[in-house]
């Protein structure tokens, strides 16, 4: 894998957080102006929050991100100290952050790994487990929750009638398969079969009207077969522990929305597991989403899904959820940045 490094500083851009935030601003404004349902009092009800609820709120979220560490240094068999794990992690969400959700970080998450210090190919395998366990924790979670939640999981719409409730079950139904397909192939690929992987995208490459990219297929293929060397000869131990860590980032991801309403409704057991449902649900819609870290997309499906739980304070709760889970990634790449590169490139450690 060839690392372009102008091609990642392209992405790793602090001047692109003013797209997302746009995007989102945005959208919001459009919402605040063609929903009469949102008031003035809706936008200082904000202050009717439960301080409690809010704390665990925060609680929760920081959690995650120190799930986030901790996963990124197992992965690595503890490589990196946990100053620098910090620093992965950071620029990593600012890269996911700034790039479309279907695109993601991948790219400059081996970049950053691998100016950390880590081997090329380590840094490849170490990146395609994160995204393989990732996508795992949705194709297995999503039935899970379809069944828990009893036929509550698809919220109907207040903007189109029932019309979006059925494209949101067809987008998310494709969406899901084609997860669960990438998911299973590059689990057989890089743990069963990395040459026959390998085979079979030159022979699909080597039809005559996508022929041009045969050669990325090839090293593509390359790139699986070295980092299924890297994750040979680990042990269960290993495996539990990153399992069991990425449950627990999703988990607490989602909880914190969780808390965030209770800060201003009441739930109850079931009303909560519909809430955490409907998240996994949401979250594998925006995976498609063509804007930056699904800036706009993410407000808009936020009311779809939570209205009739949330009622007036729908909005001023998915301003709150966004400035806690997408924003302070944006603020925190940009301030990061600038001294990972001093450190990375002009420092000698």
């Amino acid at each position: 894998m060839k690392l372009d490094n102008k091609e990642i500083f392209k992405t790793l851009n602090p001047n692109k957080v003013w797209i997302p935030v746009l995007i989102g601003i945005g959208i919001v404004f459009l919402m605040f102006y063609t929903d009469p349902s949102i008031t003035r009092e809706n936008l200082e009800s904000v202050f009717d929050a439960s301080l409690l609820s809010l704390g665990i709120a925060f609680l929760v979220i920081a959690m995650r991100d120190a799930g986030y560490v901790y996963r990124i240094r197992e992965i690595t068999d503890k490589k990196l100290t946990w100053t620098r794990a910090i620093y992965v992690i950071i620029l990593w969400e600012f890269a996911s952050a700034v790039t479309p959700s279907i695109v993601g970080g991948t790219a400059v998450a081996v970049f950053i790994l691998h100016k950390e210090g880590i081997k090329l190919g380590k840094a490849i395998a170490y990146v395609m487990i994160t995204a393989i366990l990732d996508n795992l924790f949705f194709v297995i979670g999503a039935p899970i929750v379809l069944y828990l939640a009893q036929g509550s999981i698809f919220p109907e719409s207040r903007v189109l009638e029932l019309r979006l409730g059925k494209s949101l079950n067809l987008i998310f139904w494709l969406s899901y398969s084609l997860y669960a397909v990438y998911s299973l192939v590059m689990a057989l690929a890089l743990f069963y079969r990395p040459r026959v992987f390998k085979w079979v995208l030159l022979k699909i490459f080597g039809i005559k009207w996508i022929r041009k990219w045969k050669h990325n297929a090839s090293e593509y293929g390359d790139q699986i077969i070295e980092s299924s060397k890297e994750l040979q000869g680990k042990k269960l131990g290993y495996w539990l522990t990153i399992i069991f860590a990425t449950i627990f980032i999703w988990s607490s991801r989602y909880l914190m929305l969780n808390a965030l309403i209770t800060a201003y409704v009441d739930l109850s057991l079931s009303q909560h597991i519909i809430v955490f449902a409907r998240q996994i649900i949401m979250w594998i819609v925006m995976m498609i989403s063509p804007t930056p870290g699904s800036s706009g997309t993410a407000e808009f499906f936020f009311a779809q899904f939570f209205y009739e739980f949330l009622s007036n304070y729908t909005f001023v709760t998915s301003i709150l959820w966004r400035m806690l889970s997408y924003y302070p990634y944006l603020l925190l790449g940009a301030i990061f940045l600038p001294r990972w590169i001093r450190q990375v490139f002009f420092k000698k450690k």
